[in-house]
């Protein structure tokens, strides 16, 4: 179970990213107004509201919630169950199985980027690439070959061997990575609810009940075969093995 701790780092990881890259930030600021003044800290203030809104761009883009949701979805709709559960639980126990799975990513980047940055040890700019280093180095382990180069050629640039990926080429290439993956892990649970809808309407068929909808007939019995794997604990499972 994650603690509130692990919650807090994590969140202050991922808007660091962000904050940091902002030239106002590492600057003495201070903007007079008439017979007032905006200070520093109200900027940063101003600066993290904003940030805030994206974090769920953020989530989405450098963690494994892309790969969560699709595959939860996927499970959702082969069961046959539309509503059930909602799409609201299913992206929040996604959001959670990805915090489980990045959580050692986020400590890295808090311990080894941000608690320097804070304690005046280390500038900005080292702070910034100690930061994305654990991101990097998670997109690229699950990041395909072939993809990279779909988006280096899209964009015609090349990278030597010892070079580092631009954040402009590795980001979408994981993105579209972990998307083929969810598809293709999506494509396997639902084989076996295909069976049962296609064992269920030639046995409707031979018996001459062809205005009975199978996929009524069929419900039940994909439930009680999901139930009885405990399927739930099985995909999660399978999910975060993944990743390890």
């Amino acid at each position: 179970m994650v603690s509130k701790t692990t919650v807090s780092k994590a969140s202050l990881a991922c808007l660091f990213i962000l904050a940091l890259s902002s030239p106002a930030l590492a600057q003495s600021l201070e903007v007079n107004l008439g017979d007032g003044g905006l200070s520093l800290q109200s900027v940063q203030l101003f600066l993290i509201l904003t940030l805030l809104s994206l974090a769920p761009g953020i989530a989405m883009m450098v963690t494994c919630f892309p790969f969560m949701v699709i595959v939860l979805s996927i499970m959702r709709q082969a069961i046959g169950v539309q509503q059930a559960p909602p799409n609201m639980m299913i992206v929040s126990l996604a959001l959670f199985l990805t915090w489980f799975v990045m959580a050692p990513v986020f400590n890295l980047a808090w311990a080894e980027g941000v608690v320097p940055y804070l304690e005046n040890s280390i500038d900005m700019q080292t702070a910034i690439n100690r930061t994305l280093a654990p991101f990097r180095v998670f997109m690229e382990g699950r990041v395909q070959t072939e993809t990279v180069d779909l988006m280096l050629e899209s964009a015609s640039q090349t990278v030597a061997p010892d070079e580092q990926l631009p954040l402009s080429v590795l980001v979408p290439s994981f993105l579209l990575s972990e998307i083929q993956r969810g598809f293709e892990i999506g494509f396997l649970i639902f084989l076996p609810f295909l069976v049962i809808d296609l064992v269920i309407a030639a046995v409707l068929m031979s018996m001459g009940m062809m205005m009975v909808p199978p996929a009524i007939v069929a419900l039940p019995f994909k439930l009680a075969f999901f139930v009885i794997a405990d399927g739930w604990s099985l995909i999660a499972g399978a999910l975060v093995s993944s990743y390890s």
